[in-house]
């Protein structure tokens, strides 16, 4: 499966910020939107990076609760890790892995086009396995 199909079925929302908002408003559209990452967004309108739960716990595990006032984009990375729609599950995966990240920006022709996060990836990976139970369950019948 390549995650194209991944966002059909889940859809291509994705929450994002501008750079310039602090913490505090971070964590709270974490938290309202039930999401593991925010992508931010620089003043060109382009993905300047993602702003996740881990990076919120250690600006405030480094800086104390104070911190929650800084602008998101002290906190980013620019360097981040993208994907195509037409890369493979398991390309992200193995992505993922590598570099110890969560979610994934997917980019089709310089615009983002959706986030994958390994929780989409791990249900997709299940409801592949639970098909290829029931396939075999129905040939060890007929």
């Amino acid at each position: 499966m390549i995650l194209a199909q991944i966002l059909r079925l889940k859809g291509s929302g994705v929450v994002c910020s501008s750079r310039s908002i602090r913490l505090r408003e971070a964590a709270t559209a974490l938290a309202g939107n039930k999401v593991g990452a925010l992508v931010v967004r620089g003043s060109d309108g382009g993905v300047e990076g993602l702003f996740s739960e881990r990076d919120l716990v250690n600006a405030v595990a480094q800086f104390g609760a104070s911190v929650l006032e800084a602008p998101v984009h002290s906190f980013v990375s620019g360097c981040f890790s993208t994907v195509r729609p037409e890369d493979s599950v398991f390309r992200a995966m193995q992505l993922m892995t590598d570099r110890r990240v969560r979610h994934l920006p997917v980019i089709s022709d310089r615009l983002l086009v959706g986030v994958v996060s390994i929780g989409d990836l791990v249900k997709w990976r299940i409801a592949e396995a639970d098909a290829d139970v029931d396939a075999m369950r129905a040939y060890i019948q007929h």
